[in-house]
């Protein structure tokens, strides 16, 4: 379609860029990317993740609470083994949310710099 907006890329505000950039990489088994002098990741299908460190990043609260830093967003992540993935991004130093809201559909994880993400289970049709 002419003069449509593309997205370009995701970036991700934190207080480790390169911590980020190696989580990711490893999670999802994108390759380290650098764009507009960014560390990056960058799925085989182009999605591309960036991060940038903020000296004032404050990690969001989940769940969220009032008068404290809400998530605006997070990732939802699709997986054949939502357990096996578990367990993968908590060896990468991610960790297991107190609340769970998922039961067996999807866990909600705190990536090394307290963002919340989802890991799913793919669902097949």
């Amino acid at each position: 379609m002419e003069n449509e907006v593309l997205l370009g890329n995701v970036m991700v505000d934190c207080k480790d860029e390169k911590r980020l950039q190696s989580f990711y990489a490893e999670l999802l088994g994108w390759e380290r990317c650098t764009l507009y002098d960014r560390p990056g990741v960058r799925s085989t299908s182009g999605t591309v993740f960036l991060f940038i460190e903020e000296a004032d990043y404050i990690p969001p609260v989940w769940p969220e609470e009032n008068g404290r830093q809400q998530k605006q967003m997070h990732f939802d992540f699709q997986v054949d083994d939502v357990a096996a993935a578990v367990g993968k991004a908590e060896a990468l130093g991610a960790v297991k949310t107190e609340a769970q809201f998922g039961g067996n559909l999807f866990v909600t994880m705190l990536d090394p710099a307290g963002h919340p993400f989802c890991l799913c289970k793919k669902e097949h049709a």
